[in-house]
């Protein structure tokens, strides 16, 4: 038995350490480690409740508008507010750019290193040493694609900026819908937008998963975890129900979705370095305290999220799943190609946003803040299950929680002794070189991990490092 430590694994966005148990070439135990302290709940506390919307998205500068989005639905909530048609069309559009620049730089960037070699240059060497199998001639037109990729994840921003203002960090969306308001030119300039980003999905990014696919086919059996799947649903409709990606349940495979409740969610802190108050699960009432030097058992600044008590996998491969849009598997190559389908079917909703666009209708619903209040923004992300819990007493925020798609992925283990979604995906990993452990790169690198996301803020009083990667 031989014991690894990965610091930090890059390629993500912020660093993690992995650690992992080898026994005759093969992964038998995990810990994933997210190593950022989380401070924004706290940050939030005490404001105007208003600043909300603008001060989440600072969570993540990745995808800041997922934030945004789940702080509006909070407020929306709390105040019994309605969004407008316009403004959910619009809020829409926002996300959805944000989920093109995403899934761009996410297979070619973050992802395609690990199957295929680039040029003989930084950043592509030094070269991890793996199993590279893909041919020289089809590597060169991926890295080819690589670059344009990384051209129209730019122009997905330009996208979202004509309705969000700017990019990253949008500045349109509030509750009640968004502050900016159609017209034809930027009707036009998006469909202009997206027919390139469409073109290159439909005939590069599409093709070159399934090229990857092709020469690694033993990843559908690699980074199953335990099928358990979860979504708050997303992209509502004109109305404001969920239509083409509804919410929903899976466990253990099950190809029958089951309702979602969220009463049923909780989030512990056994293996995390927070204070522990017995008993005391709920989002509505858990706290943000750090603990660092008191609990030597814990591993990670991620928190231990739980839907009635057991670990859930989130993001495109389970949005697809309880969608009855893709099921051929639950595995690491099967998240890469249910993100990039999602995408696919994510554009094509996209012209029929701009479509339904009314240019002689308002794109707000004012409304007057409450002294008392509360309310909770349920919505998936790009990496999937996104919550905000906000409660507002004499018209400040008093209590604020954010459960990310990264906490439900990379959680530690809880009470229960269970390892979290990515931890018990790495198990049954093959591994030929101990050194480099590329296996086990690919294998989290599905997930899209989003530390920033999971844990908020950087640790005080340590050092920065620097790495050459």
């Amino acid at each position: 038995m031989v014991r690894k430590k990965i610091l930090p694994l890059t390629r993500l966005h912020e660093p993690l350490q992995v650690e992992v148990e080898v026994n005759n070439g093969v992964v038998t135990d995990a810990w994933v480690s997210g190593t950022l302290f989380r401070g924004f709940e706290l940050m939030l506390e005490n404001r105007d409740p208003r600043d909300t919307c603008i001060y989440a998205q600072r969570i993540c500068g990745i995808c800041s508008t997922a934030h945004a989005m789940a702080g509006a639905l909070a407020l929306e909530k709390a105040y019994n507010l309605e969004p407008t048609p316009n403004g959910v069309l619009i809020r829409n559009l926002i996300v959805a750019s944000d989920f093109i620049q995403n899934n761009l730089r996410h297979f070619y960037i973050l992802s395609l290193p690990d199957y295929a070699r680039g040029p003989d240059t930084p950043p592509f060497r030094p070269l991890l040493k793996g199993d590279y199998k893909i041919p020289e001639s089809k590597e060169k037109k991926l890295y080819e694609n690589y670059w344009e990729a990384a051209i129209l994840s730019a122009k997905a921003h330009q996208l979202l900026a004509l309705w969000g203002a700017k990019a990253p960090h949008q500045q349109t969306i509030i509750p009640g819908g968004v502050t900016e308001k159609p017209n034809a030119n930027k009707i036009n300039m998006s469909l202009a937008i997206l027919k390139k980003v469409d073109k290159f999905v439909t005939e590069k990014y599409l093709p070159d998963v399934y090229t990857v696919a092709e020469y690694y086919p033993e990843y559908y059996q690699i980074g199953k975890s335990y099928g358990n799947l979860l979504s708050f649903g997303i992209f509502p409709n004109e109305k404001n129900k969920f239509e083409d990606f509804q919410a929903g349940v899976i466990t253990n495979f099950s190809t029958q979705p089951v309702k979602f409740d969220p009463q049923l969610i909780s989030e512990e802190v056994t293996s995390s370095w927070y204070e522990e108050v017995e008993g005391v699960t709920d989002p509505w009432q858990e706290k943000t305290e750090p603990a660092f030097d008191k609990k030597p058992e814990a591993y990670s600044w991620v928190k231990t999220p739980r839907y009635d008590t057991k670990p859930f996998e989130s993001g495109p491969l389970a949005r697809m799943w309880i969608n009855g849009k893709y099921r051929r598997g639950i595995s690491t190559m099967d998240r890469h190609i249910a993100r990039v389908l999602e995408l696919k079917e994510i554009i094509n909703l996209m012209y029929t946003w701009l479509e339904k666009l009314n240019l002689n209708q308002p794109t707000l619903n004012k409304y007057e803040p409450q002294p008392q209040a509360q309310g909770a923004g349920l919505i998936d992300t790009m990496r999937g299950a996104l919550g905000h819990w906000v409660k507002i007493e004499k018209g400040r925020t008093s209590h604020y929680q954010v459960i990310t798609p990264s906490a439900w992925n990379f959680a530690p283990r809880g009470k229960d002794k269970l390892r979290g979604p990515v931890e018990e995906a790495l198990i049954g990993t093959p591994v030929d070189n101990l050194d480099s452990l590329i296996e086990v790169g690919r294998v989290i690198r599905a997930f899209d991990p989003c530390f920033s996301c999971a844990v908020h803020a950087v640790q005080g009083g340590k050092s920065l490092r620097k790495f050459k990667i």
